[in-house]
């Protein structure tokens, strides 16, 4: 018999000054060792996998782990704040492990009456990292009744980090068996057989995600990988507006690096254009007011981006408890937070070239990057039905259906 996981339990409260402190220091001395091989990464495509590796070393897996089940037990608002430090140095990397986090914690968004706790204790134990195979624009896979299990069939394009991860969570219909016509949350090992990966991923940026397809073959599965159901309750469709808040803070991050390489740059630039009448570039009024107007909007996204992650902690907090209200609000607001930092990051990441020349131009350079990752990214979903969602809201209190895009 399966022991109930209560939701309620697992977060609660909110970070304090020294948790907050404590994960953003950690996540800066990764962030540092990140930026050594970025660029790097970037250029070969391959799987991170001694990047993965550093993240394991200074318990940034394990982050969002109960403490009961030997985790770090921070709270959300950290993990956020710590994908976008890293994702300031290695946006590719940031976004493995902030699909993890939310990839794991679906053993508490779909595992309402089952006992969950053993899985949560190994990804303490082993440093599990979990990635998806769940892009709801691709043909459902099939999951057809095998005896007293399942086998797993079908392609899934653009799961990022499967190759890389050790334990891949998809979803499927079941057809046939003990869980006929419902909708089957499953978790397995990478390495399981029938199991392939296509290395298919050869796009603009985020190049080191790991984002290729992933093909199952009759794969097996059984009673011990099943996570849970998903039926819709407003508590397990949370895990969509905190997939859209980890791409807000991804966002952020990637306009705030783009700022710092290029603030280096301008400084180190030792002429000045000819009409400017100062010695630098540095010293120019038309560079400052470039960088005081992109700055000043990223501070602003900035501030938004702080104001969800603590927000999602309230709703997360509520488990079962969380209503569809709770859900809409939190939904149309982490909405805004993609419109404003899409916009701003492209915006910031495309103008810095103005302020530090055609030399920051070269490949060696990589200030283009952040660019890159950004424009790639950001097509994950048309931000202009973003729109659509807080508009909609606004004017009528129309809620968009649920799906793993709203």
């Amino acid at each position: 018999m399966n022991t109930v996981l209560s939701t309620a339990p697992l977060w609660a409260g909110h970070a304090d000054s020294s948790e907050l402190d404590h994960w953003s220091r950690v996540a800066q001395s990764v962030a540092v060792e990140l930026a050594k091989g970025s660029l790097e990464r970037d250029q070969t495509g391959a799987d991170p996998l001694a990047a993965l590796q550093l993240l394991r070393k200074h318990g940034l897996v394990k982050l969002v782990v109960p403490a009961i089940y030997g985790g770090a037990g921070a709270h959300w608002e950290t993990a956020f704040r710590v994908i976008r430090i890293l994702a300031r140095a290695d946006a590719s990397v940031a976004q493995i492990l902030g699909y993890h986090y939310l990839n794991s914690s679906c053993l508490a968004f779909y595992g309402a009456g089952r006992d969950q706790s053993a899985r949560f204790r190994l990804i303490a134990e082993r440093d599990q990292l979990w990635s998806d195979a769940l892009n709801p624009v691709d043909p459902d896979l099939e999951l057809v009744a095998d005896g007293s299990g399942y086998r797993l069939g079908g392609l899934k394009r653009f799961a990022t980090g499967a190759s890389a991860t050790d334990i891949i969570i998809s979803a499927a219909q079941a057809s046939g068996g003990q869980y006929d016509g419902r909708v089957v949350v499953f978790a397995v090992e990478r390495g399981r057989e029938g199991i392939s990966f296509l290395g298919d991923w050869d796009h603009l940026g985020q190049r080191a995600s790991a984002s290729g397809s992933v093909r199952f073959d009759k794969v097996r599965v059984v009673e011990s990988d099943i996570v849970g159901f998903d039926e819709g309750t407003a508590f397990s469709t949370v895990v969509t507006p905190g997939v859209q808040l980890l791409f807000g803070n991804i966002y952020l991050a990637a306009a705030e690096g783009a700022l710092e390489q290029a603030r280096e740059l301008t400084l180190a630039r030792r002429n000045s254009w000819f009409l400017s009448g100062v010695q630098t570039y540095a010293e120019d009024p038309l560079v400052h007011r470039t960088y005081g107007e992109l700055v000043a909007r990223t501070q602003a996204v900035e501030a938004l981006a702080d104001r969800l992650n603590r927000r999602f902690d309230e709703v997360i907090n509520l488990g079962d408890a969380v209503t569809e209200a709770d859900r809409a609000r939190l939904e149309v607001e982490v909405a805004g937070l993609k419109i404003v930092s899409t916009e701003a990051a492209l915006e910031v990441t495309s103008r810095v070239f103005e302020v530090t020349g055609a030399s920051s131009t070269k490949r060696s350079v990589g200030l283009d990057l952040y660019w890159r990752n950004i424009r790639t990214h950001s097509l994950h979903d048309p931000v202009d039905y973003k729109k659509v969602e807080v508009g909609a809201f606004f004017l009528n209190g129309i809620v968009q259906p649920i799906s793993l895009y709203t």
